[in-house]
């Protein structure tokens, strides 16, 4: 059977959703698909479901300017579509003077950046709002929050599919071709193709796998991805915490620190610590147990309530990174091919954190930059 598509977008994460949902349009024929069973069943569902602010990233980082825009559309879109969300806010605390110097350099560049109403107080204060915490200082970051994650995918799903995309999950793209016109997919090992005059690599953990496919050298290109997983830990009893709080992050920003997050249950959730996978590991979302007192040891030292003998083993997740081992910072890569002889092909690599926060604004940067010049969008 074959079927043809104006766009067909590999990966119904929240990023490919949220792609979906801004090229659709009246018709267009758009096509998502999906390997899984249902959407957003890797990387989506398997996070800290935070709404970043954007305070990290340098300011020439797409990192940067998507996650500043992302959380505005973010908090828009839920509230719109009911998406349960709260606005909670988050401290990163210093537990130490050199780390109290760093949240000062953190808050300069942030509001450099765009992020607003950031706040440093003072030990006192923090305690006042945090009695559990144990800290020099903190930087108050008011526009942090958190989302249900499931619920934003299922409603970006069902607005991609109101303008109508067609979301199709179990079909998994085996062979890529491109004729100088159109591309044509090989799906589930021959049951039946696809022609598409644009397509639209967003398939996270398998991104550089999907580019490999069209065509492209992947470590020339520097696409390989450098999956780095994630472990989360609960404690009981939690700790009586009313914001989540961070770390000042490790050096290159490989993860945010082992950090307290809150679900919208009022469930504490800690991690995710960052250790990265050897090839052919990368569904292994076994917790590591072993790595309890690594965990203890770094949450003890803003939450010393905390015992060891508390922690238990949650979930785990899996970051689609680019950033190896000891690399520098690295930003997203979003990128149209025509330079490499495969135009109307998009990728998306490395689209880790801040991603969930960052999807909508990812969408319209896609729809925008990508898909005006094609007569078609």
């Amino acid at each position: 059977m074959n079927e043809s598509a104006d766009i067909a977008i590999i990966g119904a994460g929240i990023v490919g959703l949220a792609i979906a949902e801004a090229v659709a349009a009246k018709n267009r024929r758009v096509v998502v698909l999906e390997k899984n069973d249902a959407f957003g069943q890797e990387t989506s569902s398997r996070n800290s479901e935070v709404i970043h602010a954007g305070i990290y990233y340098p300011k020439e980082f797409l990192k940067s300017r998507l996650c500043l825009e992302g959380n505005r559309l973010l908090y828009a879109w839920c509230e719109k579509h009911r998406v349960p969300h709260r606005r909670i806010g988050k401290f990163i605390v210093a537990t130490n003077q050199e780390e109290c110097a760093d949240l000062e350099q953190i808050k300069v560049m942030a509001e450099d950046n765009g992020v607003e109403a950031l706040e440093l107080l003072g030990r006192m204060q923090l305690k006042s709002l945090e009695p559990e915490i144990a800290a020099l200082g903190a930087l108050f970051s008011p526009n942090t929050g958190i989302v249900d994650s499931h619920c934003l995918m299922q409603t970006l799903a069902a607005s991609a599919e109101e303008k109508g995309a067609i979301v199709s999950c179990r079909a998994e793209v085996a062979a890529i071709h491109f004729d100088d016109a159109t591309w044509d997919l090989d799906i589930n090992n021959g049951a039946y193709r696809i022609r598409a005059k644009i397509l639209i690599n967003s398939a996270g953990l398998h991104a550089d796998r999907v580019a490999a496919l069209a065509g492209i050298d992947i470590d020339r290109a520097g696409y390989r991805l450098k999956p780095c997983k994630g472990n989360y830990f609960t404690a009981t009893p939690a700790p009586k915490i009313n914001h989540l709080i961070y770390p000042v992050p490790v050096e290159n920003n490989v993860g945010l620190g082992i950090h307290a997050t809150l679900d919208l249950s009022g469930r504490v959730r800690f991690g995710p610590d960052s250790r990265y996978l050897s090839d052919g590991r990368t569904h292994d979302y076994t917790v590591e147990e072993p790595q309890k007192p690594a965990f203890h040891a770094s949450i003890r030292r803003y939450l010393p309530g905390v015992s060891i003998d508390s922690l238990n083993p949650d979930m785990s997740g899996i970051r689609p990174k680019i950033q190896g081992p000891g690399d520098p910072m690295m930003d997203f890569i979003i990128r149209e091919e025509s330079d490499r002889g495969l135009p109307g092909f998009v990728n998306l690599i490395g689209i880790e954190s801040p991603g969930l926060t960052a999807g909508l604004a990812i969408g319209e940067y896609v729809r925008d930059q990508f898909c005006r010049d094609f007569q078609y969008c």
